[in-house]
């Protein structure tokens, strides 16, 4: 769906010039004018924003990034699979720390990628920062500190840094996106000076010339709200479906520790999810039936 609101800005733009300009004259002004000022204001335009964007942030930032762009094709980090896989380990831990207590975890959460337990889950003991992210929270509880209030401090704190990290892509591509419009500008400022450098010239040469730097202009508002912006906006809304699923697990934990049976904690993060991802209670009910009793 992504790719296709990209394609539709491009065809709706050369569109909308056709039915405005006509056929013939689209063409003209294609093959005559704005294809052959392109290149050079391509370079100064995107060149300059990406080098901005290479100067304002690090290595790190840059790579997760170039990772980031998944969002187009995958808008949602975690399907519904995986969340009624995650919902379904929780069960497990909570019905683990209800009938044995909390000691009955260690053997599990000091090795989680050899564990039985979480390997009943492989969607989610595939996930390394989500399994190390509640076995540390598994680690603290089984070391004597069962204050939920406490816990949901700590792991608000956690999820805010986990938020800003996974944001923070999409929120660098939009930077670069504000900026662009204002390098179309400079890329049409220098087609100006250009054009002014030849005042001689006869005046459909100029207009030829001034034409060609307005490209810039266009290029840069059209590339930073068309293409650049929806991209970053993809990025952001893909991070808070990576935040959804820490947010979730800490629901379901907070619920249990406040004294709630393992199938009630449970339900109380499956209320949580978005409608999209949800799976209904018999839905769910169904599979935590099926689950064998942990050890």
């Amino acid at each position: 769906m992504k790719f296709i609101g990209l394609f539709l800005v491009f065809a709706c733009t050369i569109g909308g010039l056709m039915v405005a300009a006509g056929v013939d004259k689209t063409i003209k002004l294609l093959t005559g004018l704005i294809l052959p000022a392109m290149p050079g204001e391509v370079i100064i335009i995107l060149g300059c924003a990406v080098a901005a964007f290479l100067v304002a942030n690090s290595s790190d930032v840059v790579k997760h990034t170039l990772s980031s762009f998944k969002a187009l094709a995958k808008p949602s980090a975690y399907s519904k699979a995986d969340y009624i896989d995650m919902l379904s380990m929780l069960f497990s831990v909570f019905k683990l720390a209800r009938t044995k207590g909390w000691l009955a975890l260690e053997t599990h959460i000091e090795n989680p990628e050899e564990s039985d337990l979480f390997g009943n889950f492989p969607s989610f003991q595939h996930n390394h920062h989500a399994l190390v992210f509640l076995c540390d929270y598994l680690r603290i509880i089984s070391l004597g500190n069962e204050n939920p209030h406490e816990i949901e401090a700590l792991m608000d704190e956690e999820i805010e840094t986990l938020q800003h990290h996974y944001a923070h892509p999409g929120h660098a591509v939009q930077h670069m996106a504000d900026g662009i419009p204002a390098l179309g500008i400079v890329a049409a400022v220098l087609g100006i000076i250009k054009t002014m450098a030849s005042i001689s010239e006869p005046p459909e040469v100029l207009g030829k010339m001034i034409g060609g730097a307005l490209v810039g202009t266009f290029l840069g508002v059209w590339v930073a709200y068309g293409f650049v912006g929806p991209i970053a906006s993809a990025m952001t809304a893909r991070a808070e479906t990576e935040v959804m699923y820490y947010k979730a697990i800490r629901v379901g934990l907070i619920a249990f520790l406040n004294g709630a049976a393992p199938q009630v904690a449970v339900e109380f993060a499956r209320k949580f999810l978005p409608h999209e991802v949800q799976p209904s209670f018999q839905e769910l009910e169904e599979i935590l039936n099926e689950i064998p009793a942990p050890s």
